[in-house]
């Protein structure tokens, strides 16, 4: 596996430490099949500075133009968003991104709505379980592995009872489709996948996105990498990455964490285990060990 920590077309991945503005510059035109991104939500986590909004959504702006220029024709940008809260009031930011990415003629596919158990409680308004996934594609022409990320049916052994298709099962054998709302443990403390990060993807989030959107040997990009868990759901599966994290911090935990899935070591909670319900007796999935291939060579240093 070829890593480049500055924008290589020839490499498999690629991790710039610094302003993602200087490495979009670099990518040629229509050059990745999908950026996927959880940007900060101007809220004043430790990663951000809390500012006014309409500098946040202009800075925004200029970003969300960069990865549709590098984005090819039949790719997709996927924009995870939350709330703005501003004493007390929550504003959608994805209500406020939507007109961005209509100026620049993208279509929208689909709000995908994320839901989690678990987060702050609110005390003066119902406490908030859920993100967005904005999904845009550049065309109409555009890739779509259904069948890649289909779920298992509620009754998978449902059959038509009538017609010429009497007898055969009603359902798509391979599972149905996820639908839009999207069940998927946030990445709390007790969480296999937990680092530093405040405001972590859940690996199996992405996943579904870089199995749906792309095919293999594509190429991913996430202009706000964090830790690297986009990385890691590409390269686990076979696509290239580009990622741009500006903290120090964030970068070194990036790095260490695709060290451990190059060598076979990095735990993660697997797309199959359900969402625990007390009240089922589901049997338990544990979490697994990922690889790229079967080169167990570390990639990078230890910090």
């Amino acid at each position: 596996m070829n890593i480049s920590e500055k924008f290589n077309p020839k490499a498999d991945l690629v991790l710039f430490n610094g302003d993602c503005l200087k490495i979009l510059e670099k990518i040629p035109d229509e050059f990745v099949k999908l950026v996927i991104t959880s940007p900060p939500y101007n809220i004043g986590k430790s990663y951000e500075k809390r500012g006014k909004l309409d500098t946040y959504l202009d800075s925004q702006k200029k970003i969300i133009q960069e990865c549709v220029r590098v984005l090819s024709p039949n790719g997709s940008i996927c924009w995870q968003v939350g709330n703005y809260v501003d004493n007390g009031e929550i504003i959608p930011l994805d209500i406020l991104l939507y007109p961005i990415f209509n100026e620049l003629n993208l279509k929208m596919r689909n709000r995908i709505v994320w839901h989690f158990g678990h987060g702050l409680h609110a005390s003066k308004r119902y406490s908030g379980r859920y993100e967005v996934i904005l999904w845009f594609t550049k065309s109409d022409e555009y890739t779509f592995n259904l069948d890649a990320v289909r779920v298992p049916s509620k009754y998978p052994n449902k059959r038509h009872f009538k017609g010429p298709k009497k007898g055969e099962l009603s359902g798509n054998p391979l599972g149905k489709n996820p639908s839009d709302v999207w069940d998927i443990p946030n990445v709390k403390s007790n969480h296999i996948e937990k680092t530093i990060h405040p405001a972590q993807f859940p690996i199996e989030l992405i996943e579904r996105l870089v199995l749906s959107l792309t095919d293999e040997n594509d190429w991913t990009l996430d202009p706000f990498m964090g830790v690297g868990t986009t990385q890691i759901a590409s390269i686990i599966h076979s696509r290239k990455s580009i990622g741009a994290e500006i903290l120090v911090e964030y970068y070194k935990v990036a790095k260490e964490r695709i060290n451990l899935a190059i060598e076979g070591e990095l735990l993660i909670r697997p797309m199959e285990r359900p969402v625990f319900d007390p009240n089922t007796k589901e049997k338990y999935v544990p979490p697994k060990k990922v690889s790229v291939g079967n080169n167990s060579t570390t990639l990078f240093p230890n910090f």
